[in-house]
């Protein structure tokens, strides 16, 4: 099961053989570094460690860089762990956008964007109250507990609060085509996350 990270560089559309359009999302995918494998004999589990995104080195700690250097790896910005991913790498490796093929189907993790403090109506898609005849309840959540009985209000209410800025995951998308000499993947689909924000790529399925 491949596994890689990519950036998200925004949206476009290509045309196909058949005269079709597609709409797609474009991702700077690699190259990564495997920079540790874990097992389960000395970590407990089964992972796969991959780093991305060339940085300084005076942006990272001397802890982070001596990591990298075991695995001969140069100054980067992100680490993250794939559990039961491609247990064939190996350290020292390096995962391309080559590992995934056209038409297969992925699912991509990312963090959405963020909308800040919202209320019902924009983050749960709640209805509007009367807007005439003098009403004050145009956009106000409306009543949202019971009476003596249960005397307070239940956990799991949807009300205001922080729209967004969560980890989503995007499931069952198909790659269009692969550029390898350019590391790009164009994804039929929306991704989520802002443009230059970091998406975890695996194959679904």
């Amino acid at each position: 099961m491949p596994a890689i990270l990519a950036k998200k560089l925004g949206m476009t559309q290509v045309f196909q053989e058949d005269g079709s359009v597609a709409r797609v999302t474009v991702l700077e995918a690699g190259p990564c570094p495997v920079t540790a494998i874990r097992t389960p004999e000395r970590d407990g589990y089964d992972a796969v460690q991959l780093a991305f995104g060339q940085t300084k080195e005076k942006h990272l700690t001397k802890a982070e860089l001596g990591h990298l250097r075991k695995a001969d790896a140069g100054p980067l910005r992100h680490v993250v762990e794939f559990r039961d991913e491609a247990a064939e790498l190996q350290l020292g490796e390096t995962v391309t956008v080559e590992a995934f093929a056209a038409g297969a189907r992925v699912k991509i993790s990312g963090t959405s964007k963020g909308k800040g403090f919202q209320g019902t109506i924009k983050r749960h898609n709640f209805a509007s109250g009367p807007k005439s005849h003098g009403s004050h309840n145009v956009r106000a959540p409306g009543s949202i507990g019971a009476s003596a009985w249960p005397a307070r209000v239940m956990k799991g209410i949807r009300g205001p609060g922080q729209m967004g800025n969560k980890r989503v995951t995007q499931k069952g998308l198909e790659i269009v085509s692969i550029d390898a000499q350019q590391n790009l993947l164009l994804v039929r689909g929306s991704v989520p996350g802002p443009r230059g924000g970091l998406v975890e790529v695996r194959t679904d399925g």
